[in-house]
């Protein structure tokens, strides 16, 4: 099993959130709140706090893009066979809607086979309050045995 799946087991969600910023510094500019890390599935709550906005007052990009790597990473990393190791590689994202709530960051990968070697395509969307569809992501993971 995973060590990220462990600690989520462990500690819980909230704790959780706390202690993979700490092991990937850069995600805390967002304050992520995960709220469920399984195989094949991983969701973060990216809350509408100013020092993510823009300059119109939405969320910003790239704090969409930093919520879509870490749902993307952490969902990756438990659904892969141990032993495996991964990398993100590329990141294709479209910006579909202004993000003025609360964001739901998932990343679905029940369809993935990710017991295979090589490039597997992760993707990633991100629903305000109302359910739009706001962002989307294709992120690009290495995965190596």
């Amino acid at each position: 099993m995973s060590q990220f799946l462990d600690m989520y087991k462990n500690v819980g969600a909230e704790q959780f959130s706390k202690l993979v910023t700490q092991v990937a510094p850069y995600f805390s500019t967002i304050d992520p709140e995960f709220v469920e890390l399984r195989p094949g599935y991983a969701e973060v709550l990216l809350r509408n706090q100013k020092k993510v906005h823009n300059h119109i007052g939405t969320i910003h990009a790239i704090a969409m893009c930093n919520a879509a790597e870490l749902v993307g990473g952490t969902m990756t990393d438990v659904s892969i066979p141990k032993g495996a190791r991964w990398i993100p590689q590329a990141m294709s994202v479209k910006y579909l809607a202004k993000a003025k709530t609360d964001l739901r960051v998932v990343a679905e990968g029940e369809g993935i086979d990710f017991s295979q070697p090589g490039e597997i395509i992760v993707p990633v969307a991100a629903y305000d309050s109302e359910g739009t569809k706001c962002f989307t992501a294709d992120i690009t993971m290495n995965v190596k045995h």
